[in-house]
């Protein structure tokens, strides 16, 4: 029987969501929970990687077992097992031929700034910034990164390509908090935190609106920081 489960995790407790030889990580650790359901080994494939201290919300693996086990029983067998750092939302069974990776229409993730006093409990939640950004200009800015583009400018480490599309970004206000959303069909290595980045430097005033345009046409000599993990979260997986 095959699954796809929807998961969310504190990213701040493992080295990231793809299995490593030596170092806590989510898909390691949703195998051996579900090995020991299953009574031999089970290999989970994931929607995307998140790297160490990125968050999830939803985030989708799909796995096969041997044994044919109804859902409700799955997750609460699963949840009971795993480190208390990850949770399952839900369980659905799935064609043989469904990917979690390859069928996906649309991930969205957010990134989160805390703009108050210092709080020890939300600091592997957010990133703190407390100077002041203009919002009205990132805006701006964030229009230039709407389409289908080469994001080589945004990405971290060599890929065959680098082409992808991002369908809408939104940047709310609230309180204390700043939220980037990015909705897109591909997000690679860095990406996000390199978007959110670039639009930091238009908030401060560093560089205009128009730099990120010539950011995304690839033709920009201007260097921009990749934004600590801590804040983002993959929100949400669209089949």
């Amino acid at each position: 029987m095959k699954y796809v489960a929807s998961v969310a995790y504190d990213g701040s407790k493992f080295y990231g969501f793809q299995r490593l030889p030596r170092h806590k990580s989510v898909q390691a650790e949703i195998e051996r929970v579900l090995t020991k359901i299953n009574k031999t080994v089970v290999v989970v494939k994931g929607a995307g990687r998140t790297d160490r201290g990125v968050h999830a919300l939803d985030q989708r693996v799909h796995f096969e077992l041997s044994v044919d086990i109804p859902e409700e029983r799955l997750i609460k067998a699963m949840n009971d097992m795993l480190d208390p750092a990850i949770h399952i939302n839900g369980i659905t069974v799935v064609d043989k031929d469904f990917h979690a990776r390859f069928d996906v229409k649309k991930k969205e993730y957010v990134y989160v700034v805390y703009t108050g006093e210092y709080d020890p409990l939300l600091i592997d939640y957010v990133h703190r910034f407390t100077d002041k950004l203009n919002i009205r200009k990132m805006r701006i800015a964030s229009k230039y990164m709407i389409g289908a583009h080469s994001f080589e400018y945004f990405t971290s480490g060599e890929r065959e390509s680098y082409n992808s599309i991002i369908f809408n970004v939104r940047i709310k206000k609230k309180g204390e908090f700043i939220y980037f959303t990015f909705a897109g069909k591909s997000f690679y290595h860095y990406m996000v935190r390199n978007l959110v980045g670039a639009l930091f430097q238009v908030g401060l005033g560093n560089i205009e609106p128009m730099e990120v345009k010539r950011m995304v046409e690839n033709a920009s000599s201007v260097t921009t920081p990749t934004m600590p993990p801590n804040g983002l979260y993959l929100n949400k997986i669209y089949y």
